[in-house]
């Protein structure tokens, strides 16, 4: 078994995938041992990659690291150093990068829940404008219809008055008629 210290330099190595290309390519590999981690080196952004396995394994490791860089990662510079320390089991790299990504998403969500309530607020306002609306709306509907009867009960009233005068001249023009009628 040998022990690698892998050093990946640039001025955009940090949150391009990284770490995670570098643990997928060692899951593939059936590695055991393997670490990843970001660090600043010369305030230059480095990431390193430590792995424990047999030759050939670190040998495709070590290819694979010289021709593979995430999309949106700049690198400068690769070097490759032997290692003494322990290097710890892969599912600890694993479990940092979930707590990172928990570090990075509770906010996001808290901000989310934030916005959420204050959408849900804005909606509360809107429905009380709106039911403010049609109670206002059914008012003015009911005064409307009040004053369409008030309306009506004047025209009637005065087409009833007008029909009473129109009698009341017919009546006087058959009397003349007749009395017309009685002088011929």
């Amino acid at each position: 078994m040998q022990k690698l210290r892998f050093t990946i330099k640039g001025s955009k190595v940090h949150d391009a995938g990284y770490r995670v290309l570098l643990v997928n390519k060692a899951l593939s590999l059936g590695v055991n041992n393997f670490n990843t981690f970001n660090t600043y080196i010369n305030s230059t952004q480095a990431v390193i990659a430590i792995i424990e396995a047999g030759d050939e394994v670190i040998e495709e490791f070590k290819n694979f690291v010289l021709t593979f860089t995430p999309k949106e990662a700049i690198v400068e510079d690769i070097s490759f150093e032997g290692y003494k320390s322990t290097v710890p089991p892969i599912e600890r790299v694993m479990q940092a990068f979930q707590m990172e990504q928990w570090g990075k998403g509770i906010p996001i969500l808290l901000r989310m829940l934030e916005g959420q309530d204050k959408m849900l607020e804005k909606q509360d306002s809107l429905i009380k404008v709106t039911e403010k609306g049609f109670a206002d709306m059914k008012t003015g509907f009911r005064e409307v219809k009040e004053e369409i009867h008030l309306v009506r009960d004047d025209f009637r009233e005065m087409f009833m008055h007008e029909v009473s005068e129109l009698r009341g001249e017919i009546a006087e023009i058959k009397a003349t008629l007749s009395r017309m009628q009685e002088a011929e």
